[in-house]
């Protein structure tokens, strides 16, 4: 492993930082999502988003138990009830379908908080739980989506009170908080972390680093209610961030992403571009040392005997679409719709919710299921997800449309000077090659300009057609640019054909490039049989069926990882991909 120097990473400083993109327009005129009550979404995103929602209405989740104590917690104080709170919300905006519950969940929340107005234990004064940071973290992030989403003026004294008793007090210590891989124990945690030990002010838990879930929730809520107190507790914890050598500390991947995610937030806010720069480099040793090879997450870097952990995968989703926005890097297109199929998409469950995976300490060539349901964390975290990938259908940036990706959806799309799209896509990607959209009505959109992801990485033979009239499909960073006078009934239909590509493994440490593993289009092939195959120097793969591939030859037939809540997918031997050969 490639060792990364504590002294010389303890040595950044965040206003020395190059930065890595060009400062024009980054922020001006910004590529934006489409919003969640603009596109509704059909097809199997549908389906899973709707299964999520279900679950989330069952009784665990309900007001009368979705409250729990610091023992029920595990310790982790509002952590259940904001990822609950977020799953809810961010289902509904992309459902279109009301919670429930949530109204009851919200209006119970003033009986729940302590007495200083967060949730948990009051400390004295200097002794630092980073549990309990992350916990309201969460609670924050959820409470501001619900009121983005109700515009309910209580909420905004809760998140308030959270901020000004529990967030602020903390100035002056998130300077001491320990990173030093000496201190810190690594090596040990389980599913839900725990208190390991105290340090000085500072309660410590095995989720190493997830102070920083504490931070992205910090840094909503200065985006929502800026002040300068707030303003200089983040800049602390940020300088802290910076400075903590992820790879030597062996920090939770989980907490590591969401730290990124709040970055990026800072950066919009603040303007602070280098920010940028400092998330794609600790992206690049996320991927390095901390991703796995269907696309998941190892739990902590560098601890490959450890479970993937749907949270962290949403994460890595949500950090890979910021920065495409912000960067329009084209880089970062093919890994959105890989980390979607091959890790989000295996860890749902049959029931709507979310479970873990693993590679197996002894068959690192494999992917089996650990733990069934994450139900305390994961399942909650899948609504917000799932909306994110629905978010990420489409973007615009002034009078530019960016499909970015493919899935069956109805949108209405609004552009400058009272211009607007209405499309209504369908598809047949990831198995097929065919997308097609229709232009249901439109108004004043002669000067729109419709990007095409051109999915460059995994297809080949590309053809693209306007109301029947082939055009020459020109790519240039990674998406193909349609201009018309867009007018009702319009349409633009795009075809490929998906590669069959075979490639070598992310993970450098535990894999030789002896190893390889198969790749059709987006979707990771795996082999589900008893034995543990190799496959033929020369491979040749061919396609039997929309989602069985043989190995030409030979009785090996591959199928891919991804399912659409497949009952299959349970823990125990009764399931078993090999993804390399």
């Amino acid at each position: 492993m490639k060792k990364y120097s504590f002294i010389a990473l303890s040595l950044l400083i965040l206003s020395s930082m190059p930065y890595a993109y060009s400062q024009k327009g980054v922020f001006r005129n910004k590529t934006v999502p489409v919003s969640l009550s603009q596109v509704k979404v059909d097809g199997e995103l549908r389906v899973r988003i709707l299964k999520n929602f279900d679950r989330l209405e069952e009784e665990k989740y309900q007001p009368a138990n979705v409250f729990l104590t610091d023992q029920q917690s595990g310790h982790w104080p509002g952590d259940t009830e904001g990822r609950t709170i977020l799953g809810l919300v961010r289902d509904a905006q992309a459902s279109g379908r009301e919670p429930k519950y949530l109204k009851e969940i919200i209006r119970l929340i003033p009986q729940k908080l302590n007495e200083k107005g967060y949730m948990g234990k009051v400390y004295p004064y200097g002794t630092m739980d980073e549990q309990q940071l992350s916990g309201n973290g969460w609670f924050i992030s959820g409470l501001i989506e619900y009121y983005k989403w109700k515009k309910d003026e209580n909420v905004l004294g809760y998140i308030k009170s959270i901020i000004n008793n529990l967030f602020l007090p903390g100035k002056g210590f998130y300077k001491s908080y320990p990173i030093d891989p000496n201190v810190r124990t690594s090596g040990i945690g389980e599913a839900i972390g725990t208190v390991d030990k105290k340090v000085d002010n500072w309660m410590l838990s095995t989720d190493i680093g997830c102070l920083f879930i504490g931070m992205d929730g910090a840094i909503n809520a200065y985006k929502l209610l800026p002040s300068k107190e707030l303003k200089e507790v983040i800049d602390e914890m940020i300088e802290r961030f910076l400075l903590m050598d992820l790879v030597a500390v062996k920090a939770q991947t989980h907490a590591s992403l969401t730290a990124m995610r709040g970055l990026l937030t800072y950066a919009e806010v603040t303007g602070n571009k280098k920010l940028i720069n400092e998330v794609v480099k600790r992206w690049d040793l996320y991927r390095t040392y901390g991703m796995t090879e269907n696309y998941a997450n190892y739990n902590w870097f560098t601890r490959y005997d450890a479970a993937t952990e749907p949270c962290a995968i949403v994460d890595s989703y949500i950090v890979i679409s910021r920065l495409w926005e912000l960067t329009q890097d084209p880089q970062y297109l093919p890994e959105l719709d890989l980390i979607y199929y091959n890790a989000i998409s295996h860890g749902q469950r049959e029931n709507g919710g979310f479970g873990t995976d693993r590679f197996q300490p002894i068959d690192l060539n494999s992917l089996t299921v650990q733990i069934p349901e994450a139900h305390w964390c994961c399942t909650m975290r899948g609504g917000d997800g799932l909306s994110s990938v629905a978010e990420c259908a489409y973007f615009t940036k002034r009078n530019s449309l960016y499909v970015v990706h493919y899935v069956d959806n109805k949108a209405t799309l609004n552009f400058s000077k009272n211009s607007f799209l209405c499309i209504e896509q369908k598809t047949n990607y990831p198995f097929g090659g065919e997308v097609n959209m229709e232009i249901t009505d439109a108004r004043n959109a002669k000067s729109v300009a419709i990007n095409l992801n051109a999915l460059t990485d995994c297809t080949e033979n590309i053809n693209v057609f306007v109301n029947g009239e082939k055009v020459n499909p020109i790519v240039e960073n990674g998406f193909i640019t349609l201009k018309n006078n867009w007018k009702k009934n319009d349409k633009i239909k795009f075809t490929f054909d998906n590669k069959i590509r075979i490639i070598n493994p992310l993970n450098k440490e535990n894999y030789t490039n002896n190893l390889r593993k198969v790749i059709y289009g987006s979707l990771l092939l795996g082999y589900s049989g008893t034995l543990n195959v190799k496959l033929p120097e020369k491979v040749k793969i061919r396609k039997i069926s929309p989602s069985l591939f043989q190995v030409v030859d030979t009785d090996i037939v591959l199928s891919p990882v991804y399912h659409l809540l497949d009952k299959k997918v349970i823990k125990g031997d009764t399931y078993k991909k090999q993804v390399l050969f």
